[in-house]
């Protein structure tokens, strides 16, 4: 549209230019002829009367001309002294109007412009019988030449505005047709971009935007085939990292089981029967040695407990979250000497099992990360319930970390906390700054509803 308008404007103000100019010559010639024709006219006319000395004639002969020819602003006669015999003039005849142009006897005619409050003044001086008889002088207006030029430009003016319009017009139509195709490529890109990979557009016409068009089709059918194998892999993956932590569990449950009913009951008895053979011998020395392994085997029993509790701990199976979290963090401060505020906001009705074990997990690795990294001197963990989600968050007043650097194996333990929530369809927020402590928020659906799809999020 700009270039439309601009070539438009350009053009007819450089033909309106052209046009005044030459018009301007043309019509200043014609007018220049015509004074011409109308002082030589008056002075063949006049000479009779200047002869004669009929001043009324002569008088009644210059307002006839004037009324004959509306471009002639003035007339008058002069006589071969330079003084006035008749003129057009109502209300007194310029005296200086005398000097400003003389015709010699050689000449045929002499002709001068001059600038008068009306405007433009062409004043013709032609010679009376030779100069013999004096001179008549006519004062043609250039009224009549402004007057076409004024009305030549409004023409170019109007005929500029409608070719104008109609360019516009013209000028909307093509680029509506133009740009139609390319707008719908667009919306279809950003359908794409939001996921909705079923979007086509239609090819408009054989030519280079057709040909983007196919190609963008071809791009979309890709798309979407590779979006369809990302979810199903991305479904496998899940499914097998489900299995593979649910699996992880039962082998933990398993492994607890055993420590706690086998190794712990083998270890009870070692001590039982340690303790009964002291107090058969009545030996010093190896009463001293059965006192030492007694000692070793409760220590061993000590850790198999603790090992058996943080493989798998019962209480979390039989009395939930809550009560498995304090065991928790109870063991856990009372064994590194560190501080911890924990509070559970979970109402009376116990979370689904798989949310229970992926909470206990997630703050069981992120109390073991700041044991290893963040040398913290407290630790504040809240649990609750909120509306469809249950929302966990723990902070500490360690060092810190930078949360976009790898952290080797610690980096490890957020990846497999993340993980964990996002197999749920929940999520893990982790900030950071050195030198300032850390947080952690997670956040775990209760209920998800049925339009969501775990995999890729709300359907479209």
């Amino acid at each position: 549209m700009g270039i439309v308008l601009g070539g438009t404007i350009l053009l007819s103000t450089v033909l309106t230019i052209q046009v005044h100019y030459s018009l301007t010559r043309v019509l200043e010639e014609e007018q220049g002829a015509q004074g011409a024709s109308i002082g030589r006219d008056l002075a063949a006319r006049a000479t009779d009367l200047i002869l004669v000395n009929d001043l009324y004639a002569l008088r009644q002969l210059l307002l006839e001309t004037q009324a004959n020819n509306r471009n002639v602003r003035y007339a008058f006669i002069l006589d071969t002294q330079g003084q006035v015999l008749a003129h057009t003039f109502g209300q007194g005849f310029p005296v200086d109007l005398i000097s400003m142009n003389r015709a010699t006897p050689e000449e045929y005619q002499h002709t001068v412009s001059l600038d008068t409050p009306e405007g433009l003044v062409w004043d013709i001086a032609v010679p009376i019988f030779g100069g013999k008889a004096g001179t008549a002088r006519v004062g043609i207006s250039n009224e009549g030449v402004r007057r076409v030029l004024l009305d030549l430009t409004s023409q170019v003016a109007l005929t500029t505005a409608i070719v104008l319009v109609m360019s516009l017009l013209a000028a909307t139509f093509l680029t509506f047709v133009l740009t139609r195709p390319i707008l719908e490529l667009v919306d279809a890109t950003r359908a794409i971009g939001r996921g909705d990979f079923s979007r086509r557009v239609r090819r408009w016409a054989n030519d280079e935007i057709g040909e983007l068009a196919d190609a963008f089709n071809q791009m979309a059918v890709e798309l979407e085939r590779a979006d369809e194998l990302r979810r199903e892999r991305e479904l496998l993956r899940r499914q097998l990292l489900e299995r593979v932590i649910a699996a992880q569990e039962e082998e933990r449950r398993r492994i607890s089981r055993e420590l706690h009913d086998s190794t712990s009951q083998n270890l009870t008895s070692l001590m039982v029967g340690l303790r009964t053979l002291e107090n058969a011998c009545d030996t010093p020395q190896v009463h001293d040695h059965t006192q030492e392994l007694r000692q070793v085997v409760g220590r061993v029993l000590d850790d198999v407990h603790t090992l058996a509790v943080q493989l798998r701990p019962s209480v979390l199976d039989d009395l939930g979250l809550p009560a498995a979290l304090n065991r928790l963090v109870h063991d856990w401060s009372k064994r590194h000497c560190i501080r911890v505020d924990l509070v559970v906001h979970l109402g009376n009705e116990r979370l689904p099992e798989a949310i229970e074990t992926a909470l206990y997990r997630i703050l069981q690795e992120a109390l073991t990360n700041i044991t290893r990294h963040a040398h913290a001197k407290s630790v504040s963990i809240l649990v609750e319930r909120r509306h469809y989600d249950v929302v966990a968050v723990i902070e500490d007043d360690g060092v810190g970390f930078d949360v976009n650097q790898n952290h080797g194996e610690g980096h490890l333990g957020l990846a497999g906390m993340r993980e964990r929530a996002e197999l749920l369809g929940g999520s893990l927020t982790i900030e950071s700054t050195p030198g300032s402590g850390a947080s952690l928020y997670i956040q775990l659906p209760l209920n998800q509803p049925a339009e969501i799809d775990p995999l890729i999020g709300w359907k479209p």
